[in-house]
């Protein structure tokens, strides 16, 4: 399913507002059905606000499913009516000997029905502790950029899975030397994603460049081309 957000990008484009780099990246990830993190999101909505006098796609679609619950109406007893029903239901007398057999039984019962659910609410809490600590389960950490070469000035998207909260993310040149380094959070779905733009120190020289991401226990790499 394509994202709604890439109407307003196309739209930006086209009428030449905001950044034409980042705008042909969020384009493409779009297309590619692509994590796109909050960060674009907004940067999308800002513009479209702006440029575009409206709010952006995603907005508008939330807007239609919002559902509105009518007014339940309860319909009034004349108090006329509820005096005749009372006059005309006769309760029945109800035998001694019966309610202490029903009062006998009734104790059973409820002993029982509590002695079930403790035993099922220690089960339910078992599972919840285990839940707890690991709500996602075990996700392999994985890494990948959006594409495999990049020339000086280009966005580079770079998204991955894990289970961990925190993912330290750093490109390292040709030469071994950290180009950059940032620690993001990981969303409730156990992925990540960020943006980063090829140049400055360290980027003077093509080659092969090296991204990571690093947690507790974990560390995997994926490479890209650099061209000057």
């Amino acid at each position: 399913m394509t994202d709604p957000l890439i109407d307003d990008v196309k739209e930006l484009l086209d009428k030449e507002r905001g950044d034409e780099l980042i705008l042909k990246q969020i384009f493409r990830a779009c297309q590619n059905n692509e994590v796109i993190s909050n960060y674009e999101r907004n940067y999308v909505r800002k513009l479209a606000e702006k440029y575009l006098g409206r709010a952006s796609q995603i907005e508008e679609k939330q807007n239609e499913e919002k559902l509105i619950i009518p007014d339940v109406i309860i319909p009034k007893t004349p108090s006329s009516q509820k005096f005749e029903t009372l006059q005309t239901t006769q309760i029945p007398k109800a035998d001694p000997k019966n309610n202490k057999l029903m009062i006998g039984i009734g104790g059973v019962i409820l002993a029982i029905i509590i002695i079930v659910g403790l035993s099922f609410s220690g089960t339910l809490n078992i599972g919840n502790d285990n839940n707890t600590k690991n709500p996602l389960g075990s996700i392999p950490l994985s890494i990948q950029t959006d594409l495999p070469t990049y020339q000086k000035g280009d966005i580079i998207s770079i998204i991955g899975k894990s289970s961990s909260e925190k993912i330290n993310l750093s490109i390292e040149n040709q030469s071994g030397l950290s180009v950059w380094s940032e620690q993001i959070t990981v969303k409730n779905d156990g992925t990540f994603s960020t943006l980063v733009i090829a140049g400055g120190s360290g980027w003077e020289k093509s080659g092969t460049f090296i991204v990571t991401a690093e947690n507790d226990s974990e560390k995997e790499s994926s490479i890209f081309s650099f061209t000057v």
